[in-house]
Formats: C-alpha cells, structure tokens, sequence
C-alpha cells in the first residue's frame, strides 16, 4: 500500500473505542488502558506511512496495542509483588468428582458460534474475566487473546512455567462456570 492511502489519524481514533475495551479487558485499570491506547495511537500516527495494507486499520491498530499491553504488563510486574496463586473465591475441585469425571456434567450450549457474534457475549465474559484475580486474568488474556507462547507470558509475569499452566487452567474451569450461570443459563442477552 502506497503512503497516499495510508490510515488517517481521524481514521485511527475511530477505533479508539474498541481499543480501550481491549486494553481493558488486558489491563483491569482504565487509567493505565487509556495510556497503553493513547501510546498505541500515537505510534500508529507515527508509522502511518508503514502501514502496508495486509490488514485492515483495526488489526493492525491492535497489534501496536498488544505491544504497548505488554510494555505496561512488564512495567507494573517490576512495581508491583506478583499475586499469589491461592484460590480466591470457588473451589475448583468441586467442579470434578474423586474419579476425575466432572461432578456435574457442564451445561450444553446451544450455539457456541452464535454466542460469539452477540455483543452481550462479550459483555458477560468481560465480567467473567474481571472477576478472575489479576495474574490470572492477564495470563488468560495474553494466551487466548493475544496469542502469546507460555515462554512468553512466564517472562512477562515472573512465573514458573507449571504456575502459568495451573493459572490458566483455573482461568478456564472459573470462566466456564462463570459464562454458564450468566450467559448460557441465564439465555443471550439476559446476562446481567
């Protein structure tokens, strides 16, 4: 793509809406999400002219973000003691039975793809993750969202490699539980 049809920065803040939602999801802090946006805005001004069209303006918006995601992950786990892994709320093994088999067979869900193009889906599951407690929200978020290797999110987090996998398996297991009694229970668009 030539400099003359690259992004516009009118064009970029458009997206500054979904960014922010993003960030947030990532950061669980609105004022460090509005920095990480505004860091990424900028630098996506600035490198407008690389911008080589291989993806749309919002994708690639979100890969600057991601970096500047990771760039305040790095600066508050060098300001801040890591988290504990303690369990914080429901007993996971309540979930399974002695021999392993889940106690309680989950809940069948209609239509999983369905659910993902209702925004209300991502509603309920921004109040899962932010319900989670923080390393482990940001150690789901950076693996099934931003798609970072294990290496990476132990770097990131100053965590063993089997503490990242216990985190995000207890991720999954709580965010289960969580989507199923406010979404899929409860019936699309009646989470609340």
């Amino acid at each position: 793509m030539s400099p003359e049809s690259s992004p516009t920065p009118l064009e970029m803040e458009r997206h500054r809406p979904y960014l922010l939602r993003f960030a947030l999801l990532q950061l669980r802090d609105r004022s460090a999400a509005e920095d990480a946006v505004q860091e990424a805005l900028l630098a996506a001004i600035q490198g407008a002219s690389r911008f080589a069209g291989q993806s749309s303006v919002r994708t690639w918006l979100v890969g600057i973000l991601k970096h500047k995601i990771i760039d305040s992950v790095r600066k508050a786990s060098r300001e801040q003691p890591i988290e504990s892994l303690e369990d914080r709320g429901e007993d996971l093994d309540a979930f399974f039975a002695d021999d392993g088999h889940f106690a309680e067979v989950p809940q069948q869900w209609a239509s999983p793809e369905r659910s993902l193009e209702e925004r209300g889906f991502f509603d309920a599951l921004e109040r899962c993750l932010q319900s989670l407690p923080r390393n482990t929200a940001r150690a789901f978020t950076m693996r099934e969202v931003m798609g970072l290797e294990t290496d990476e999110i132990c770097k990131e987090l100053r965590i063993s490699t089997s503490n990242c996998w216990v985190m995000l398996y207890r991720a999954r297991m709580s965010l289960r539980a969580c989507l199923e009694r406010t979404w899929f229970l409860a019936g699309p668009g009646k989470a609340g």
